[in-house]
């Protein structure tokens, strides 16, 4: 695993072993900062269901001005405690071990907003529902939201403040969801 571009790009980084975590393969990495590479310059990123973090560092080489990894595994945040630093991310970055569901309904009620969320939560677990959810008041007016989830789940266009910007599938188990407040204007489109 390796950050693909940007300040960092080849810098490798370090994973959890096991199953607890799913970390995200380079070609789908690849895919999402694809898609939102112009809209990564000067944002705050919120990186859920961090794993190894390496989402948030990705978004950080790319320009980011700063990251906050959720995640909720203790050996996971070890790693990603030891890729920040490996990185000299630490300025840019806060950690935080708790579940993302919780740290959603806790940061519903601050100020704190961010411009970029990236999720990748247990499949099949309705986690991805939940997550989008709470959404909505940690998002700046400019927030986009990415998605990686199971191929099967259609999650629909518009729900909790958020719209669909776009889906696009990765292959026969994998699928992006690209959401951003819903404004009441634009239709999305479906790849």
């Amino acid at each position: 695993m390796r950050v693909i571009t940007g300040s960092l790009r080849g810098r490798k980084l370090k994973a959890l072993e096991g199953e607890e975590t799913r970390p995200t393969t380079d070609k789908i990495k690849g895919t999402i900062f694809s898609i939102i590479q112009f809209d990564i310059p000067y944002t705050r990123v919120l990186d859920l269901y961090a794993g190894s973090g390496q989402l948030g560092i990705e978004a950080l080489s790319r320009g980011a001005n700063s990251a906050v990894f959720v995640e909720r595994a203790r050996d996971a945040v070890g790693i990603i405690k030891e890729n920040v630093k490996a990185c000299n991310l630490g300025d840019k970055s806060k950690i935080i071990t708790t579940d993302a569901i919780n740290y959603l309904k806790m940061a519903a009620s601050g100020r704190e907003k961010f411009d970029i969320i990236l999720m990748d939560p247990p499949y099949e677990e309705g986690l991805t529902e939940k997550s989008l959810e709470l959404c909505e008041p940690v998002m700046s007016d400019r927030c986009i939201v990415v998605c990686e989830h199971e191929a099967k789940l259609v999650l629909p266009e518009k729900f909790a403040g958020l719209r669909l910007r776009k889906r696009y599938s990765c292959g026969k188990k994998t699928a992006l969801s690209v959401f951003i407040k819903d404004d009441g204007e634009a239709e999305s489109d479906e790849q």
